[in-house]
């Protein structure tokens, strides 16, 4: 579970990062934004079933933060949080107000084609439990 410092300010992970694992501050962003997510680490939150908050590894369920748009196509770019961890998320001042919460026993990990105009992979939920 994260730690919110106060409203605009950054999030505190138990690893003691500054901000959710997976995001990295933009470049002349100010809190409270939560920056852009890193491929590196949204490639290693699958592969190594860690939570993209905290990092910690991932039980079940398991749940993705997306737009409506990413829940109609079952393809999230957000990767795998736990439920604690996607509130506090939800919670944080720079958090997309669009985002819902899709919660699943399982998903799969899809790397974009060459083809694919958007080149970022997506989280595709196999085993959806709720959705809201």
């Amino acid at each position: 579970m994260v730690a919110l410092l106060g409203r605009g300010a950054r999030m505190r992970t138990p690893l003691g990062m500054d901000g959710p694992f997976a995001w990295e501050p933009e470049p002349g962003s100010a809190p409270p934004a939560l920056g852009v997510l890193v491929g590196r680490r949204v490639t290693q939150c699958a592969l190594s079933r860690i939570c993209g908050v905290c990092a910690d590894p991932l039980g079940r369920p398991v749940v993705f933060v997306g737009t409506a748009d990413e829940v109609g196509r079952n393809a999230f770019h957000v990767p795998p949080l736990h439920e604690d961890c996607a509130r506090d998320l939800l919670a944080h001042p720079g958090a997309d107000p669009r985002w819902q919460v899709v919660a699943t026993a399982g998903f799969e990990f899809v790397r974009p084609a060459r083809e694919d105009v958007d080149r970022r992979p997506t989280f595709q939920p196999n085993s959806l439990l709720s959705a809201g």
